[in-house]
């Protein structure tokens, strides 16, 4: 018998085939993934989305997508995310002054707003989250 694992580290993974979804037993609004950069790690200035579990075209319809993350840095609002319902990975500059990274650590949190809903299950996936920036791979 195969088993799944749909934990947060699958939404940075960089693979299509794995994705995370936040397991609640309803679409997961409030539920979140969170990003830490150690001190002196180089700045992000872009965010990448893979919205949905992109794995085939029947998986991503089948369930929820974000419509709506919001993003923290370091526990403050920063910015409301508008996603798009596509299978394409969706860029966001990420326009935010780094430097409290120069002593202590920054932390990115992605909280589910708002969601598109899928046709069979009530579960909502993030396949890919991932960041680019000077230094950043």
């Amino acid at each position: 018998m195969k088993t799944f694992s749909y934990d947060a580290k699958k939404a940075n993974d960089l693979s299509y085939e794995t994705a995370w979804v936040e397991g609640k037993d309803d679409s997961g609004i409030g539920e979140y993934l969170e990003y830490h950069f150690k001190k002196h790690s180089p700045p992000v200035n872009k965010i990448f989305v893979s919205n949905g579990y992109m794995k085939t075209e029947k998986s991503w319809k089948n369930n929820n997508r974000v419509k709506k993350l919001k993003l923290y840095v370091n526990n403050k609002p920063f910015a409301i995310l508008n996603l798009k319902d596509n299978r394409s990975s969706q860029e966001f500059v990420f326009d935010y002054n780094w430097s409290k990274g120069e002593n202590e650590d920054n932390v990115l949190r992605f909280e589910i707003l708002d969601i598109y809903k899928g046709n069979k299950y009530n579960d909502t996936a993030i396949t890919e989250i991932y960041f680019d920036g000077t230094g950043v791979h």
